[in-house]
């Protein structure tokens, strides 16, 4: 799966085009426009690497891309949000466990006991670790929804949560996610750091069109499995 992920972005006859456009589109996405294509675009190499395609998809149909990128930002956003609600919860708790400046006393008047305590110190480590489990749940299944929103190709594909679970929740899914980890970090430290010379903003979009084929391809062959073994 490795082997084919590292060539896919390498397929086809115009892949240095290809390239080249991805390249600019990543170096002007602060334009945020951009950035909507380029995630379109993303969308198109889940569904290539999914239907098992060997050649990486054009940019065409820009319209289309941006549509699908706007979509792809919407389910970011939504998943985003079950992060976000614990999280606001374990930053209020700060503002109740953590005592604040000592308010000045009358003489002889009986102090207050601090607000919090205990009670208040252990449903912090509870939020803590919400938090970190559910970070680290939507890192895992974020991706898989979104490779079910590119296959089925509608925006309410990305919230089945039945059948992300049955493709996430698999070997091959897993092995694919855990590869798409190990070139995410190798591959973003080396395109962050020719970034200065530009060349990095091409080497930066090369590892992201690997890092969907690779959760793309993972999903659909576990989701495949796991509906096979199925009576």
């Amino acid at each position: 799966m490795l082997s084919d992920a590292l060539s896919f972005p390498r397929g086809g006859d115009d892949w240095l085009s290809t390239l080249l456009v991805g390249g600019i589109l990543t170096v002007l996405s602060f334009l945020i426009l951009p950035a909507f294509v380029l995630q379109g675009y993303l969308v198109r190499v889940l569904d290539h690497a999914a239907r098992g395609e060997h050649t990486p998809p054009s940019f065409t149909q820009w319209g289309s891309l941006l549509v699908d990128g706007l979509k792809m930002f919407v389910v970011n956003l939504v998943y985003g949000l079950v992060v976000l609600i614990p999280l606001a919860l374990l930053l209020g708790g700060l503002f109740i466990v953590v005592p604040g400046e000592p308010v000045p006393m009358e003489p002889g008047a009986t102090p207050s006991p601090p607000s919090g305590g205990a009670g208040g110190l252990v449903v912090l480590v509870l939020l803590v670790v919400v938090v970190a489990v559910t970070g680290l749940l939507l890192a895992y299944l974020l991706p898989a929804a979104l490779a079910n929103f590119a296959i089925e190709g509608n925006l309410g594909a990305a919230f089945a949560l039945r059948t992300i679970a049955s493709g996430a929740f698999t070997g091959d899914y897993a092995v694919a996610w855990l590869l798409a980890l190990v070139v995410g970090i190798v591959g973003g430290l080396v395109g962050s750091a020719l970034s200065a010379v530009v060349v990095g903003f091409f080497v930066l979009f090369y590892v992201q069109v690997i890092l969907y084929y690779l959760v793309g391809r993972g999903f659909a062959a576990g989701l495949s499995k796991k509906r096979w073994a199925e009576p």
